[in-house]
């Protein structure tokens, strides 16, 4: 009992330092990209900026427009965040360490995720705001075209893999790996171990299965160049116009939440989640020496982390979509790309694996 209490509260509370640390690190990264100085006056470097803001949506009062639907209005924020919060009960850190260890964990996730859109709607239509409406509805036709590619892109994975279970296809890149891991198809990489055994390097589309992932998983996410739902020139705030205060805090938690999520998830999926990226070399055996329960939480951390600053490096870089580039992307490259891998993930399991 104790534990089921502690889990959540620990992930919650994951996300919300990870989001403080991400706002700021965000504004830097824009900074730099931009060539301006970002956060400096609040705290030394401007590190304490990110907790002020935090205290002033706190502080801020609960304001309802008159015409809203306030019993949607008021739910969409929580039931947002849920989606996203409850993603990360089946997501494995380390070896064996993960709140659920459950064999459909994969389709868990995706299932549970998609549940952000309908949120995302309520709060469009509950905020009776014609700006929050089309922001909602753009976002949502978004997120269902992106939601495809991002599906397919994963059961091409595990096509390869032959499992849902999130730790097992941990532990199938790595030197711990029940099966021959073999690198692109040839060289028994099991004992060596290190990035050579990560999935990208197992057969040669799933690299390019990673890339649909990636740029899928930023539309997703509803991030430059893909934040068409928002669009502040256009629809002001998008489908969170009407919000502020502890209800604009849950929104933006639910956004970087997702952020760090679909990071994860394509680290264990792809990058070789908590296994070590340094290979063994003879004597040297790097990939042996850098594992274990520590070492898996550093390794998962790190490369999520460094996904995250290439979402953000995109976000100050790129310009922002148009909605009919934004879908023909979509429908006209990437999903016809994922099904063609897909075939070959096929042949390759039927002839290349044995």
């Amino acid at each position: 009992m104790i534990i089921h209490i502690l889990t959540p509260i620990a992930i919650f509370g994951f996300i919300a330092g990870f989001t403080l640390f991400a706002v700021y690190a965000e504004r830097k990264i824009a900074g730099f990209v931009q060539d301006r100085l970002g956060p400096m006056e609040t705290g030394k470097y401007g590190l304490i900026q990110t907790i002020a803001d935090i205290l002033k949506l706190l502080q801020k009062e609960f304001i309802t427009p008159s015409a809203a639907d306030k019993v949607m209005f008021a739910f969409a924020p929580i039931l947002i965040f849920t989606a996203v919060f409850i993603g990360f009960s089946v997501v494995p850190w380390a070896a064996d360490f993960m709140p659920s260890n459950t064999h459909t964990g994969l389709f868990y996730l995706m299932a549970v995720v998609s549940i952000d859109a309908i949120g995302i709607l309520m709060a469009g239509w509950g905020s009776n705001n014609k700006y929050s409406l089309l922001g909602s509805i753009r976002a949502i036709a978004q997120m269902v075209s992106y939601e495809i590619p991002v599906g397919l892109s994963l059961i091409a994975a595990v096509m390869i893999t032959q499992t849902l279970n999130l730790n097992e296809i941990a532990y199938l890149q790595g030197v711990s790996s029940p099966e021959t891991i073999y690198f692109m198809g040839f060289w028994d990489v099991t004992d060596i171990g290190g990035f050579l055994a990560w999935h990208i390097f197992q057969a040669p589309h799933l690299l390019v299965v990673y890339v649909i992932f990636f740029i899928a998983s930023l539309a997703e996410c509803n991030r430059a160049p893909f934040d068409i739902p928002e669009a502040e020139s256009e629809l002001i705030g998008g489908f969170h116009t009407e919000y502020g205060g502890i209800k604009f805090a849950f929104l933006f938690l639910a956004e970087y939440a997702m952020m760090f999520l679909v990071a994860l998830l394509g680290v264990v999926i792809f990058l070789g989640a908590w296994n070590s990226p340094l290979p063994n070399m003879g004597q040297l055996r790097l990939a042996d020496w850098t594992s274990g329960l520590v070492w898996g939480i550093f390794w998962t951390l790190t490369k999520s982390l460094l996904i995250v600053a290439v979402q953000m490096w995109i976000r100050w870089t790129l310009p922002r979509f148009r909605a009919d580039q934004l879908m023909t992307l979509c429908w006209k490259i990437l999903i016809p790309i994922a099904f063609v891998c897909i075939a070959i993930s096929g042949l390759w399991r039927i002839f290349v694996i044995v």
